[in-house]
């Protein structure tokens, strides 16, 4: 069985890794820097030139590997291998035809998908949504990305754009998301939403160690800060992964009722809060949801961490080549 290369399109640091599609595990990885800011045709002159240098330094031929798969954080036309808009890149690369340029560039046919997506395969295949039919998945960084696994396909709906589960509205009068909607979970619960629960705190003088963790330099305040104050005991920290949660576990159970989950996998930076996010998101589904057995439902956290999205979109294209 041919192996096949991962990579993670990310605004700061392109990853790529040769991947045993068989087994999940990750044979020769590299990162470098993304340098967005210098192009689109700059950037994916980089990737290819990654792609050469990992199977160089590998020990294997080119014609030993299957084929390329990229994560890329944004909207695609998956049919021509487009890449349709990035919000968090130089030029937003419309209309970029990444697939074909890797192809050219490195003799590899290339496959591409939505990074959170690939997360999502990635977990279903050899992570933490191994042996169930349907999972969904929340990916907590500096947004909320999502994806759906249902009866054993992963769910891309119209174009590759089904499963952003963070833009599912869970306040009809909320605030603004950076999607344009109005109310999303996002707003609500991704990373920097929960630094500003944190940041409010100190501000507003409430008796909290956070201040003192960050040495009163606010822009320190992150989730993970406020998280090791929880851990401590702070009463006010714990309260905002609370808060948190409950978001969260509304998102969910809206899944819940929807399709039906066997798991539900939260992962991105913010799950390494562990159980104190996971347990208010378990207790908000059991109390609000009422018309299936939600006492089958699984919330857990993520298994595979910054390796998720490289083996999920391998093992994508391994299924496509």
């Amino acid at each position: 069985m041919k192996k096949y290369i991962g990579c993670d399109l990310g605004g700061t640091n392109l990853r790529a890794a040769i991947v045993d599609v068989e087994t999940g595990r990750v044979l020769n990885q590299k990162s470098i820097s993304t340098l967005a800011r210098k192009g689109h045709d700059a950037v994916m002159k980089r990737m290819a030139d990654l792609f050469l240098q990992i199977i160089q330094s590998s020990g294997m031929q080119r014609d030993e590997i299957g084929g390329i798969g990229i994560g890329v954080p944004g909207v695609l036309d998956l049919e021509k291998g487009e890449v349709l808009f990035l919000p968090n890149l130089a030029g937003n690369w419309p209309h970029v035809p990444l697939s074909d340029t890797i192809t050219r560039l490195t003799g590899l046919p290339t496959t591409l998908l939505n990074d959170v997506r690939a997360i999502t395969y990635g977990e279903w295949a050899f992570g933490a949504g191994r042996g169930v039919d349907t999972v969904a998945v929340f990916a907590i960084g500096t947004g909320i990305g999502g994806g759906l696994v249902l009866n054993g396909q992963l769910h891309l709906g119209i174009g590759g754009t089904g499963g952003e589960l963070g833009h599912t509205t869970i306040d009809f009068n909320g605030p603004r998301c950076g999607c344009g909607n109005y109310g999303c979970v996002e707003a609500y619960a991704s990373g920097p939403a929960i630094a500003a629960m944190g940041l409010k705190a100190v501000t507003q003088g409430l008796t909290t160690c956070i201040a003192d963790l960050c040495e009163n330099d606010l822009n320190r305040i992150t989730p993970e800060l406020i998280a090791r104050a929880a851990q401590q005991g702070d009463e006010i920290a714990r309260d905002i992964f609370e808060r948190a949660g409950l978001y969260l576990g509304i998102a969910a159970a809206n899944m819940c009722v929807a399709i039906g989950p066997r798991r539900i996998i939260i992962g991105g930076g913010v799950a390494n809060a562990g159980d104190l996010l996971l347990d208010p998101i378990r207790r908000t589904i059991k109390s609000r949801v009422t018309v299936m057995p939600v006492e089958q439902v699984e919330v857990v956290q993520s298994q595979l961490g910054n390796n998720a999205g490289v083996i999920g979109v391998a093992c994508w294209a391994a299924r496509h080549s």
